[in-house]
């Protein structure tokens, strides 16, 4: 781990500490402050061993509760401070990928397997890296979920890039990080699937042909320059250039979304998986 993951994670464990010297002056179980508070005993315990970073709201409510002074709302700002940090450290494979994504007008995926980086929830996002082998430490999944949610940004600027993703049905039907965290992310699809500049479409198990068997891959198209294609294997990157390998996963993306459900009947499909 480099130092400053070492810090962060130091940091981290210093304001546990502190919420469970104050929690135990009180007389108050994790369990209790977690009820009182809003929170779930899980939640406290992890925030208590440094595993999880403690929300703005959470310090706030638990300073006032704790008769803490000050003491938790003083760390606020650092922790944000610390966050920002976080956001802009990606993996070394990820750096030339996650850079052509900030700068990009037009971005297509297709996924056979998750919903693409640039969609998931929170939750997501941290129930696939706790799930990752081998086993991440929790100062590196802390800055991976920040580093993915902060590439997120792009969907709120302006003008905000096209993109185009099509996933398979077995993404929509499968309950990754268990099934309120499932619920979430199809929630948060169907939101998205709603804005101007999604499209998102769902490959039926069903189909007999299916043009995207070589598997999952993205086409990126920066402003001003030539549309490049990316694929990804088990944590092995690859930065397509070539013009004619570019031109055939474009070919096989149109292929794709001819075969994949229309955009209303994708969003039709993801609301009856959110009701069974």
């Amino acid at each position: 781990m480099s130092d400053e993951g070492e810090l962060s994670a130091d940091f981290m464990r210093a304001i546990g500490k502190q919420v469970k010297l104050l929690r135990e002056r009180a007389g108050l179980t994790q369990k209790e402050l977690g009820d009182r508070l809003g929170y779930s005993e899980d939640l406290v315990s992890s925030i208590e061993r440094g595993r999880r970073t403690p929300q703005p709201d959470f310090l706030k409510a638990a300073d006032e509760l704790l008769d803490a002074g000050g003491l938790l709302k003083a760390v606020i700002e650092d922790i944000e401070k610390a966050k920002a940090k976080a956001r802009v450290r990606h993996p070394a494979w990820f750096k030339d990928y996650a850079r052509i994504e900030r700068e990009a007008v037009e971005i297509n995926f297709y996924n056979n397997h998750d919903v693409p980086g640039l969609l998931q929830t929170e939750r997501r996002i941290r129930a696939l890296y706790e799930m990752r082998k081998p086993l991440l430490d929790d100062a590196t999944i802390e800055q991976r979920v920040a580093s993915r949610m902060s590439r997120q940004e792009i969907l709120t600027g302006w003008p905000p890039p096209m993109i185009t993703a099509v996933v398979e049905e077995t993404v929509i039907r499968r309950p990754l990080g268990g099934p309120e965290a499932h619920k979430e992310q199809l929630q948060q699809l169907l939101t998205l699937g709603e804005l101007r500049n999604v499209e998102l479409q769902v490959m039926p198990t069903e189909r007999a042909e299916h043009a995207g068997m070589g598997g999952s891959f993205v086409l990126l198209t920066p402003k001003g320059k030539g549309q490049l294609g990316y694929t990804e294997v088990q944590s092995s990157s690859r930065l397509i250039t070539d013009p004619e390998e570019v031109r055939i996963l474009a070919a096989r993306f149109g292929s794709i979304r001819a075969q994949a459900l229309t955009m209303r009947e994708s969003l039709t499909l993801i609301e009856n998986s959110l009701g069974e």
